[in-house]
């Protein structure tokens, strides 16, 4: 069992959570059931799957959790190119988001490499 809290790559999705949260209360109204919505939901599951695998009983099973939050972390980024592409999200906002994307990224990848040589 791992202490999800005192995991950087925890606290940093949290940080880009509240970040997505910031920048979909400027996309418009009729986004609110598309665009905004899945990437609410995908910047949520990148932390809570970090959670719920270190509550786990297993390496095997973080590992597992920590590959569904890699999953959320790509189709964020890709939803946040989407978002650019359609001028939603301005250019400095989305490098923004998406640097903190593939910093995170990074990071479940470097957690999943030492858990599996544990």
């Amino acid at each position: 069992m791992h202490n999800f809290k005192a995991l950087k790559v925890w606290q940093k999705s949290i940080d880009l959570s509240v970040d997505i949260y910031n920048a979909m209360a400027i996309l418009p109204v009729d986004e609110k059931y598309g665009l905004v919505s899945q990437m609410k939901r995908c910047s949520v599951s990148i932390p809570s799957n970090i959670a719920e695998g270190s509550g786990r009983g297993s390496d095997l099973q973080f590992k597992h959790f920590l590959n569904i939050s890699q999953g959320s972390a790509f189709e964020l980024e890709t939803q946040l190119i989407i978002s650019n592409k359609l001028n939603l999200l301005n250019d400095e906002l989305t490098t923004d988001l998406i640097s903190q994307t593939t910093e995170i990224q990074k990071m479940i990848y470097s957690l999943e490499r030492k858990i599996t040589k544990i």
